[in-house]
């Protein structure tokens, strides 16, 4: 106002973009501020939360050991060893469902989970299975320390990373990468995908654990900081990551004692598959994020996962809770053959990346990632740029080149996603819509608003009468 009346600018533009252009033509001087309405129906809750004095201390410490957490590979175990998975008992991606809701890749690869543990011998049977009560349970991988890719589904003979925290203590979990197409996380359930599996449980797994024993905790945060450095956003691309992870495990793997002929087909198989990284990577962001959980008070969003029905995300000040809104099909490029009608809607527990500063968040370091999702690289640049603005800090393990090495955007808070109206940038797989597809083709997906609203009135219901201005 002291500029106003000292005669400059002689106008202020509040988010009049058509405005402002008619002032420029104009010669007028005017001030620009970037203002943007909150998402409708957030008012009073956002009023509220924002009054709330436990609000700033609270998400320093949640963003404090989201930054400080120290994920590190220590062992490769099956799920019943890792879990406690016993026969009958499945893991999935997401929030928690059932059967009669379950989406067609979530359906296709627990039909494929059933095939390869033995409990059915045919597609229609593990259907039948699964829809008679209380005879098979269905739980959320978020649920036991635990993430998953697309379907994300774990069953007792799978095997899985363990990661953990070296800073805060947790433990966390994914399964091993199966590679891109017709996967079981991707819904698939032929021959192929059963053969592939039961080779991952009597070879990759035991080769693997073999082999990181051999090596010792594995950093898992250096690697994912590298390679963001050379090309990979950890989410969709993670090619150097997998080859920096192969160099890690080469001598070990080799000096393990496995047979030769084992040790060449998994470094093979790792080689050949780009992806291999991301279950990795998402049991760093999940052990990460979870030593942030259950910090009342905080707002940051310490989970964003899908099952292919819903879209569920959780916060650090809300004990457990998800909050749900169904989920969008994804925007993106589509493999040969394959449409927007074949696309089911989002699903996986990879979004976990997001949670993390990475994935979506780190675009900007990973331009090459356009030809993999759709856009252009203005916009993955522009992506990356407009986390900055929900997000509580800059994680300065994780440097992004092309802005000046400025740490990754980090500490998804659901009262700047309120404020602003801007929402997650999340890139990610396509599924089939009906079971049994597989992978039809990769794209971006914008989260739906309703959930932040809903985890913002939950907070709002939580502050102590007396801390609402």
């Amino acid at each position: 106002m002291t500029r106003l009346l000292a005669g400059e600018p002689a106008v202020v533009t509040a988010g009049a973009t058509v405005f402002e252009e008619a002032l420029a033509a104009q010669a007028v001087r005017y001030e620009p501020v970037d203002w943007r309405p909150p998402i409708p129906g957030s008012e009073n809750a956002l009023a509220a939360v924002m009054a709330d004095p436990r609000r700033e201390g609270a998400n320093a410490a949640a963003v404090e050991r989201l930054l400080t957490s120290g994920p590190r590979l220590v062992d490769v175990l099956s799920a019943r060893d890792a879990l406690g998975i016993e026969p009958g008992t499945f893991f999935h991606a997401g929030p928690p469902t059932g059967w009669e809701l379950a989406s067609g890749p979530l359906r296709g690869a627990l039909i494929g989970a059933a095939l390869f543990e033995g409990l059915a011998e045919a597609p229609d049977k593990a259907e039948a299975l699964f829809a008679r009560p209380g005879r098979i349970v269905l739980d959320s991988c978020h649920h036991h320390g635990a993430v998953g890719p697309m379907a994300g589904v774990l069953s007792s003979s799978m095997w899985t990373f363990v990661v953990e925290d070296a800073e805060h203590g947790g433990r966390s979990y994914c399964s091993l990468n199966e590679g891109l197409g017709r996967v079981l996380r991707y819904g698939a359930y032929g021959a192929e995908v059963i053969e592939r599996l039961r080779w991952m449980s009597a070879v990759l797994g035991p080769v693997l654990q073999a082999s990181v024993r051999r090596h010792g905790p594995v950093d898992l945060k250096a690697i994912i900081a590298q390679a963001l450095q050379m090309g990979d956003e950890l989410h969709n691309r993670n090619r150097a990551a997998t080859s920096l992870l192969i160099r890690e495990l080469a001598a070990d793997l080799v000096d393990c004692g496995a047979p030769t002929g084992q040790v060449a087909e998994v470094l093979r198989f790792v080689g050949g598959n780009d992806h291999f990284f991301l279950n990795l990577s998402m049991a760093a962001a999940k052990v990460a994020a979870d030593a942030a959980r259950n910090i009342p008070g905080s707002t940051m969003v310490v989970a964003i996962a899908r099952n292919g029905t819903d879209f569920g995300v959780q916060v650090s000040g809300v004990p457990d809770r998800w909050f749900t809104a169904p989920a969008a099909v994804p925007d993106g490029l589509y493999f040969g053959g394959y449409s927007p009608a074949d696309a089911n809607p989002d699903i996986g527990d990879s979004t976990i990346m997001e949670t993390f500063g990475v994935g979506g968040f780190a675009m900007a370091a990973a331009p090459a990632i356009v030809r993999f999702v759709g856009g252009e690289v203005p916009e993955a640049l522009a992506a990356t740029q407009a986390m900055y603005e929900i997000t509580l800090a800059e994680n300065p393990a994780f440097q992004i080149p092309i802005l000046d090495f400025r740490g990754t955007p980090t500490g998804v808070d659901v009262t700047k996603i309120a404020r602003t109206g801007i929402l997650p940038a999340i890139n990610t797989g396509i599924a089939g819509r009906e079971a049994g597809t597989g992978q039809v083709g990769a794209g971006l997906v914008t989260p739906p608003p309703d959930v932040f609203v809903a985890a913002l009135e939950t907070l709002a219901a939580a502050v102590p009468p007396r801390q609402v201005a």
